[in-house]
C-alpha cells in the first residue's frame, strides 16, 4: 500500500480525470462458444427453446471442458492483472489481525473462544473452564482437520449438557451435505458413530445421551426430517421423530434458552409451526405448539411459566409480541404485550431474568429497546448515524443485567460492546482492528440518500467513499444490493472496501424493496409478482446517482451475488447502457427452468418468494424477468460471473448456460469473463484468506476497467 499522502494524489488524480480505457478490453484472444443443442420445453401453450441445457451434467466430460476453457479464457484475459490481484489481496491481508480472537462468551460454567493464528486458514475453537486465565482447551483445530481437503467447512458446534461431549458437522465438498461427527472431550477420540446427509447442526437432550438432528433429502436437499440418535447405538436404529411432507416446507431442531425445551420448527416462506419435547424426557412424543395455518408466521421465547410469542396474527404486517400460559399454546390463548405499529418492524426479541429486549427496525435504522419486567419501564440505546448496524449478538446467560451487542457503519469498524441494562454502562469488549498504521475513519464520509423510483417510492441508498471527491460525474461507483427473501443489508464496515475507496471508488447499497429494510410491506412489495420493483429501484438508484454527479454511465458499477445475481441478470437486460461493468456472483438467473423442475435442490421452498411457474399467471410473470429467457441481440456491459461447480443452491450450470447464451447474442466488444471454483460452492473458498483472493479477483476486475493498474 501507498503512504497517506501518495494516496492524496493518487485519489486526486483520478477524480480530475477521464475513465482510461481499460486494457482488458484491447486484447486479441478468442473467446470460447458452447455447443448449441435445443432442447424444447412447453407448458401453458409457451415453447421455450434452450440451446445450452447440455451444461446441466456435470459428469459430461465435455461441461467440464467447457468450464475449464472458461477459466483458462478468463486467466488469460486477466493476466496483466494478476499483480494488481496480489498487491489487492496483501493489501487487504495486510489489514487484517491474523492472529485474532472472539470475545469470550460463557456457557454451561465455560468461557468459549474461536481464534485465530497467523498464517493459518482456519479458526481453533477453544474453551476454558470457570475462568478466562484457566487453561486452555482446544475443541477442534479446523487447520489441522482441513489440512488435506481443499474445501472445509465445520458447522454445528454443539457441546453435551454435561460438558463431556461435543457433536459437529462437517462438509469437504461444499455441497452443504454435512456429516454430523460426535468427539469424546475427555479423552479427545473421535466415536466411530457417524450421521451423513444432514444440516450439520443438532441438539441434545438433557440426558447427554440423545441427539436430535435434522436430515437432508439426498436430492433435493431439502431439510425433511428430524431424526433421534442415541449414543452407543448404530444410526440404522435411528428413530424418525418428524417427516415435513410438505415440500414448501423446511424443518429444523434447537433447543430453548431456558434449556428447558427441545423444538421443532418447520417453515415456508410464509407460515410457521412449531412442536414442543421437554428436554428432560427424549423418549416421550413431541406436543404442538400451534398447528400451521397458511399465513401465520411466529416463533417463540421460553420465560418462567410463558411463551413470549413474535408473530403477524391479525394481519400484524410488522410483527407484534405475545405471550401465552406454557400448558396453553394455541393462537386463541395469546396475549397481545407490544402491540402492531406500521412503522416499526419487531425482527428479534431477547430475554433476560430481569429485561426483555426488543430489536426494532424504523424509518429503515436498526433500535434496540430496553424493558425491565419489575416497573415495564423502557429506554432505546442511542444511535446518531444513518448508515450503521446494530444488533444484539451472544446472550446466551439468561440471569445477568449485561446485554452484549455489536455496533458498525460503513467507515467505523465492527464492535462488540457489553451494556449493563441497569447502570446504563457500556464496555468496549472488542474493536476490530485495522492493521496497517494507514485506515482512520475520519478520512472518510458516510451518508444516506433518497433516489425517487418510477413508481415514486423513495429508495434509500447508503453510500461511503473518501472525503474530498468531487460531485463533476467521474468517480468510479460500486452500487451494491441483494432485494430477496426479506433480507435486509444492512450498512457494515468492509476491511476489503478500503482498497476500492483509497483509489477512488465510491460504494453503495441500494435497499431495494424484497429486503425489509423499511419494514415488512417492503419485502412483499418485492416478492412474486411484484418482483420487477427489485430490479426497476436498483436502475433508478443508480440513475439517481448519475443524475446527482456522483458518477456517470462511464463510471458506473453494478455487483450482486446469489439472488442479488438474479438482479445483476435483469439489470443488464433492461437498462446495460447504465452500467459500465456489472459482477454477478453466483448468480440465480436460469428462474423457469430451475422453479419448474422441484428435483432441484431448494424449488419447491421457493415458490412463495418467485411464484409457482406451474400456475400460468405466475409463469408469464416470472417468464418476462427471467434473465436466461430474456436475453437478446444488445450491447451488454462488461462483465464478470463468477460460480462454483458444487453449488448447491444456485447450480453452476445457471450462469454457465447465461454467459453461453450472452456469448452467442452480445453485439458490443465489451469483456464477458466467467470464471467456476472448481472445488468450491454458494459460498466460495473456505479459507479466510483464499476467499479474500476472491475479492481481489472482482476488485481488479473493477479497476482495470478504469485503467486504474496499482
Amino acid at each position: 500500500m501507498k503512504n497517506s499522502i501518495i494516496l492524496i494524489v493518487v485519489l486526486a488524480s483520478f477524480l480530475s480525470c477521464d475513465k482510461k480505457k481499460s486494457s482488458i478490453k484491447n486484447m486479441d484472444i478468442k473467446a470460447p462458444f458452447a455447443d448449441k443443442i435445443a432442447k424444447t420445453m412447453e407448458i401453458h401453450g409457451d415453447v421455450r427453446v434452450d440451446n445450452y441445457f447440455w451444461l446441466n451434467d456435470k459428469e459430461n466430460p465435455e461441461v467440464i471442458d467447457y468450464l475449464e476453457r472458461e477459466n483458462d479464457y478468463y486467466n488469460k484475459m486477466t493476466v496483466h492483472t494478476d499483480d494488481l490481484k496480489e498487491d489487492i489481496f496483501q493489501e487487504i491481508k495486510g489489514r487484517i489481525k491474523e492472529d485474532d480472537a472472539s470475545v469470550p462468551y460463557k456457557y454451561n460454567g465455560y468461557y468459549y473462544i474461536t481464534r485465530f493464528e497467523k498464517g493459518k486458514d482456519y479458526p481453533i475453537h477453544t474453551r476454558r473452564k470457570g475462568a478466562l486465565d484457566a487453561e486452555e482447551e482446544i475443541l477442534f483445530d479446523v487447520n489441522q482437520m482441513a489440512k488435506d481437503h481443499a474445501y472445509y467447512a465445520l458447522s454445528g458446534i454443539n457441546v453435551s449438557p454435561d460438558n463431556k461431549l461435543v457433536a459437529f458437522g462437517v462438509d469437504t465438498v461444499s455441497r452443504r451435505k454435512y456429516t454430523i461427527h460426535i468427539k469424546d472431550l475427555e479423552t479427545g477420540k473421535i466415536l466411530e458413530e457417524h450421521i451423513p446427509v444432514t444440516t450439520g447442526g443438532s441438539t441434545w437432550a438433557n440426558d447427554n445421551k440423545t441427539l436430535f438432528y435434522t436430515k437432508k433429502d439426498e436430492k433435493t436437499l431439502r431439510s425433511n426430517q428430524i431424526v433421534k440418535h442415541v449414543l452407543g447405538t448404530s444410526i440404522n436404529k435411528d428413530k424418525v421423530v418428524f417427516t415435513e411432507k410438505d415440500e414448501t416446507f423446511n424443518t429444523y431442531v434447537y433447543k430453548t434458552k431456558s434449556r428447558k425445551y427441545i423444538v421443532i420448527g418447520s417453515n415456508s416462506t410464509l407460515t410457521s409451526e412449531y412442536q414442543l419435547l421437554n428436554a428432560d424426557t427424549p423418549e416421550s412424543e413431541f406436543k404442538m405448539f400451534q398447528p400451521r395455518t397458511r399465513g401465520l408466521e411466529y416463533s417463540f421465547l421460553h420465560y418462567e411459566d410463558q411463551f413470549y410469542v413474535v408473530t403477524n396474527k391479525d394481519k400484524a404486517t410488522n410483527f407484534k409480541l405475545m405471550k401465552t400460559a406454557e400448558n396453553q399454546t394455541g393462537k386463541e390463548n395469546w396475549i397481545e404485550v407490544i402491540p402492531h405499529r406500521e412503522d416499526v418492524l419487531i425482527e428479534d426479541v431477547d430475554i433476560f431474568k430481569e429485561y426483555l429486549v426488543i430489536s426494532e427496525r424504523k424509518n429503515g435504522l436498526n433500535e434496540v429497546r430496553i424493558i425491565k419486567w419489575e416497573d415495564e419501564s423502557e429506554y432505546f440505546l442511542p444511535f446518531n448515524n444513518e448508515t450503521y448496524t446494530a444488533y444484539t449478538t451472544t446472550n446466551l446467560d439468561f440471569d445477568t443485567t449485561t446485554l452484549r451487542y455489536g455496533y458498525t457503519a460503513l467507515n467505523t469498524p465492527a464492535s462488540i460492546i457489553d451494556f449493563d441494562m441497569t447502570t446504563k454502562e457500556k464496555t468496549v469488549v472488542k474493536e476490530t482492528e485495522v492493521l496497517g498504521g494507514k485506515f482512520d475513519k475520519n478520512n472518510y464520509e458516510s451518508k444516506r440518500i433518497w433516489a425517487t423510483a418510477e413508481d415514486g417510492t423513495k429508495i434509500p441508498v447508503s453510500i461511503v467513499y473518501r472525503k474530498g471527491i468531487k460531485l463533476n460525474g467521474k468517480n468510479p461507483f460500486l452500487m451494491y444490493a441483494y432485494g430477496s427473501y426479506g433480507s435486509t443489508v444492512d450498512p457494515y464496515f468492509s476491511y476489503s472496501r478500503i482498497s476500492l475507496m483509497d483509489r477512488g471508488f465510491i460504494f453503495g447499497i441500494a435497499h431495494v424493496r424484497g429486503g425489509e429494510y423499511l419494514g415488512r410491506k417492503w419485502y412483499e412489495d418485492g416478492k412474486l409478482l411484484k418482483k420487477k420493483n427489485t430490479f426497476t429501484d436498483f436502475i433508478d438508484a443508480s440513475k439517481y446517482v448519475i443524475d446527482q454527479k456522483y458518477t456517470s454511465e462511464e463510471h458506473l458499477y453494478a455487483s450482486g451475488g446469489s439472488a442479488g445475481g438474479l438482479l445483476m441478470g435483469a439489470i443488464v437486460n433492461m437498462s446495460p447502457q447504465t452500467y459500465n461493468g456489472v459482477i454477478a456472483s453466483v448468480p440465480f438467473v436460469d428462474v423457469m427452468t430451475t422453479m419448474l423442475d422441484d428435483t432441484i435442490p431448494l424449488t419447491t421452498g421457493e415458490y412463495d418468494e418467485w411464484g409457482n411457474p406451474n400456475e400460468k399467471a405466475s409463469y408469464d410473470y416470472m417468464r418476462s424477468y427471467s434473465p436466461y429467457d430474456n436475453v437478446a441481440k444488445k450491447h451488454f456491459p462488461n462483465m464478470l460471473v463468477t460460480t462454483g461447480l458444487h453449488d448447491s443452491q444456485v447450480q453452476y450450470f445457471e450462469p454457465a448456460k447465461w454467459v453461453a447464451k450472452i456469448r452467442e447474442y452480445k453485439t458490443d466488444t465489451n469483456v464477458l469473463l466467467f470464471h467456476t471454483n472448481m472445488d468450491a460452492g454458494h459460498g466460495g473458498a473456505s479459507g479466510r484468506f483464499e476467499a479474500l483472493r476472491e475479492v481481489a479477483m472482482d476488485y481488479a476486475f473493477l479497476l482495470d476497467l478504469e485503467g486504474i493498474t496499482k
